[in-house]
């Protein structure tokens, strides 16, 4: 396996060597990352503890330690999704959780004397960036650094800590673990015949579609139906907002004049002939996708661009004084911009009028008319610059406004109704006509419904395509799995009727499957077993030490925040 272009342990002796004057420029780095992170650390989540740090196993946690676990659970966050916490739908609530479930963690590793092996660490590392190459090929330490590590602030020292941090995390996995490990290959055959035994099943779907034409709708009935579900027509908090875009097409003659249109092919032709098809997956032919890895690069330096400009307005916008919402119209049409205003949508919806990044929704419920703008965010398209218009809190639809679609609903609850009803009578008539000799298809034929022979299934299936559009898996299995051999379930409840299922037979296993299959199952299922054991360990820990930390009373509230479990 190739090397790190910076092997990990030369990296280590280099910061050892130049300590003196590197730990300055990384203190003073950690500092300023910490002003932002945690500057109102002791006030948050219900007062100080400890000067708001808290303490873990009877010691006080430095802002030093949170802001390492914090650049730690970045990596490991981006290791699992290729993208940071702070870009995803993650509230700044659960990060901290997380951060000091990792800070948990790292204390109890070292109370348990665990240590980490430069060379140790160095293979992980090397795993970890060969796995993000294609064909083989180990993408280098200055490109991962350049790409994913310097934009978002971070370090090759962070880098080594995280993944010197991880394989110590993962030693405590295996010894706290270990309990659940130790399952016998004889109980790992039985669990592996009870997820693959398959059977063979007919059913009959009972869908409101068929039913809706006998539904008669009044206006009484309609109104009757919108006042005893008036809370279905509750519309959540939403927010109206304007928006300047400033378009990445509007500078990709810019990006490419300053790249060179020479260079940027050069780079276009370096990167497929380094990843190949791999690179662009959608791509036909290697001209596309030279052509689409081109567009790509361009994109990128015409996002910096407008990037760049977006800031400046911003700057402008928030030095106007005094603060008004109708500033962010004023400056648009001062410098010729064009000012959108969508619709107005909700936190979970986010607007339909163009694709919204992931952080202009959450950023726009967060805006207030004492701060009605917000940073620039980058979306695929555009870079945005947001204000806020009007926040509409959450509301009943008035009956008047809605009556068409209050009347569909009532069809289609009623169709539903009809269904299942239709569907209980024939599970009880094929019941008593089974029991006297009939067939499950001659029960169905003989009362106007069309049986379906489903694709046989088992445990481990994840979809079943005969029955797509009519149930859900879990309730397909639920039923099969609850039934005896030769009999009908009765009714299951579905979104828009239901049905009525029939075990027709039990397959056996494939002898011959289960051989080439049970040593890789045999690994899953312990790891499986180790993976729970530890995270029952880590509940108990959490639930002891957290006390003493900052982030408790959140998760306490989360806990016990309705719908939680």
């Amino acid at each position: 396996m190739a090397r790190l272009d910076i092997p990990f342990f030369t990296m280590i002796g280099t910061i050892r060597k130049h300590s003196a004057w590197l730990w300055w420029v990384v203190a003073g780095l950690t500092i300023v990352s910490f002003v932002i992170f945690m500057g109102n650390g002791g006030t948050r989540n219900g007062g100080a503890r400890n000067g708001g740090y808290g303490i873990l196993y009877g010691k006080t946690v430095t802002p030093e330690q949170v802001e390492a676990a914090r650049r730690d659970f970045y990596l490991f966050y981006w290791r699992h999704y290729h993208e940071f916490p702070n870009r995803s739908s993650l509230t700044q609530a659960d990060m901290d959780a997380e951060i000091y479930k990792r800070l948990l963690l790292m204390a109890k590793a070292r109370s348990l004397g665990i240590h980490v092996d430069a060379d140790q660490a160095a293979t992980v590392a090397d795993e970890f960036l060969a796995a993000l190459g294609k064909k083989g090929q180990t993408v280098p330490m200055t490109m991962f650094t350049d790409k994913v590590l310097t934009p978002e602030g971070l370090t090759v020292a962070d880098f080594q800590r995280f993944i010197a941090d991880d394989v110590a995390i993962e030693q405590m996995v295996h010894s706290m673990g270990l309990p659940g490990a130790l399952i016998t290959p004889q109980e790992a055959a039985a669990l592996y015949e009870r997820d693959n035994q398959e059977y063979s099943t007919e059913a009959v779907f009972f869908s409101a579609t068929n039913y809706m034409s006998q539904v008669t709708v009044t206006p009484a009935a309609v109104s009757r139906f919108y006042t005893n579900h008036m809370a279905a027509y509750r519309l959540p908090d939403r927010v109206q907002i304007r928006y300047v875009a400033f378009e990445l097409t509007n500078f990709m003659a810019a990006a490419e004049k300053k790249l060179g249109s020479t260079n940027v092919t050069a780079q276009a032709d370096a990167y497929y002939a380094q990843h190949g098809t791999d690179a662009v997956p959608d791509a036909k032919t290697p001209e596309e996708a030279k052509a689409k890895i081109r567009e790509m690069i361009l994109r990128q330096e015409a996002a910096k661009e407008a990037g760049e400009q977006a800031r400046q307005f911003v700057n402008t916008l928030f030095a106007m004084e005094p603060v008004d919402p109708e500033n962010l119209v004023r400056l648009a049409q001062t410098n010729g911009l064009a000012v959108h205003t969508p619709a107005p949508f909700s936190a979970t919806e986010g607007p339909e009028d163009f694709a919204a990044p992931a952080e202009l929704v959450e950023t726009a419920f967060k805006l207030t008319p004492d701060s009605p703008y917000a940073k620039p965010i980058l979306g695929t398209e555009a870079v945005y610059v947001i204000g806020l218009d009007k926040q509409l809190p959450s509301a009943i639809q008035p009956f008047d406004d809605i009556q068409t679609r209050v009347a569909e609903d009532y069809k289609e609850f009623e169709g539903a109704q009809k269904a299942r009803a239709t569907g209980t009578n024939f599970w009880v008539v094929a019941t008593i006509q089974m029991s006297g000799g009939k067939s499950f298809a001659q029960v169905a034929f003989s009362n106007g419904q069309t049986p379906l022979a489903l694709k046989p299934f088992s445990l481990s299936s994840e979809e079943i395509p005969e029955a797509e559009g009519h149930a859900e898996v879990a309730q397909l299995k639920q039923a099969a799995f609850t039934t005896a051999l030769g009999h009908v379930c009765s009714l299951v409840s579905t979104a828009d009727g239901g049905f009525v299922l029939y075990v027709k037979s039990i397959l056996p296993v494939d002898e011959q499957d289960k051989a080439s299959q049970m040593p890789r199952y045999l690994a899953q299922l312990r790891r499986s077993r180790e993976n729970e054991a530890f995270n029952l360990w880590l509940q108990s820990e959490a639930n002891r030490e957290l006390r003493n930390t900052p982030v408790y009373d959140e998760m306490m509230r989360e806990k016990s925040a309705p719908g939680s479990r």
